[in-house]
């Protein structure tokens, strides 16, 4: 994929979802995000690029992270921080979405970096305040910076996105994560198969143009690249699989099970890994897997996010 580019910023003052980005926009990302990784490798990993912009980070969820990375991405900026925790907020007292950020906003914040539980609260508030809006995270809707840094983990380590056969394994219907990488995998060429017990795959997925299998080996045995996702329990009302036993025993993936493949794939998780249900640990610790490098590669992503829509900003 090449990394040079006309487009010189994003087009929307907003990232709210991947569904919204074109592949120049999103190759645009990149191409920053190389810029800036290279940043992070000095031994000064700091620029001024952001010392005039106030960031506040709103999550209504817990996070640790996305959370993390989102701040460390601000602070490598020189931005100014501001965070917030509904947990310990007013929201505990009966606040409103609205009258929360209108409040943070009075502080004259020029972005939000929010995550909520609710599909669709990201694109309400980018309606309703005079500042860039960032979803990090919308219920089961999307999540934007972790399929860019999902799709740039696999482009830094192949050189490209478009061909590639990517399966995304385990809980498609209440990950925000799937739907997103959906998006940007196809945006960028790639053929994607999702694969997971039949109640955990929604109806709609093969609208997306996407085959879907019940089969694991089938999924490994595809593809170039596997992304195995976590089972979401705390988004699950009612019993979607029998046990966790049951599921690991027929979705697990193990060591024994990667060496019986017919070639080598690469393992990605965005994490927080179940150990020893969705993933084993001589699979998430060994070479296969470029987990810890999709942690690092966050940063980097979301600096060139902030700094893309910043720049607007400073345009303006």
């Amino acid at each position: 994929m090449a990394t040079d580019t006309a487009l010189q910023t994003l087009k929307s003052p907003h990232l709210l979802g991947i569904k919204d980005l074109s592949a120049e926009e999103i190759q645009l990302i990149f191409s920053t995000a190389d810029q800036f990784k290279e940043v992070l490798n000095r031994p000064i990993k700091k620029v001024p690029s952001l010392r005039d912009i106030t960031i506040a980070n709103v999550f209504f969820e817990n996070s640790t992270r996305t959370r993390l990375s989102f701040e460390l991405a601000e602070k490598r900026l020189s931005a100014d921080v501001v965070n917030f925790s509904s947990s310990s907020s007013s929201v505990k007292k009966g606040e409103t979405l609205l009258d929360t950020v209108n409040n943070i906003l009075a502080m004259k914040v020029d972005m939000v970096v929010m995550r909520h539980a609710s599909p669709g609260a990201p694109h309400f508030l980018s309606r309703h305040i005079d500042a860039h809006v960032i979803n990090a995270g919308d219920g089961t809707h999307e999540h934007p910076t972790q399929a860019l840094l999902d799709t740039y983990s696999i482009y830094s380590k192949f050189g490209e996105v478009a061909g590639k056969k990517v399966a995304i394994v385990g809980d498609i219907m209440h990950s925000r994560v799937a739907l997103s990488n959906i998006f940007a995998l196809q945006k960028l060429g790639a053929e994607v198969l999702v694969c997971g017990p039949a109640t955990l795959l929604p109806k709609y997925i093969t609208q997306l143009g996407i085959n879907a299998t019940l089969d694991i080996r089938e999924a490994l045995e595809w593809c170039d690249v596997a992304n195995i996702l976590r089972i979401q329990l705390e988004r699950q009302q009612v019993k979607y699989f029998p046990s966790l036993r049951e599921y690991s025993l027929y979705y697990g993936v193990n060591r024994e099970l990667l060496n019986s493949l017919n070639k080598p794939i690469t393992i990605m998780h965005p994490g927080p890994i179940n150990r020893g249900v969705e993933l084993n640990s001589d699979v998430a610790d060994s070479e296969h897997a470029i987990i810890l490098e999709q942690v690092e590669n966050g940063v980097a992503v979301r600096m060139a996010v902030l700094y893309l829509l910043a720049g607007q900003t400073k345009s303006a």
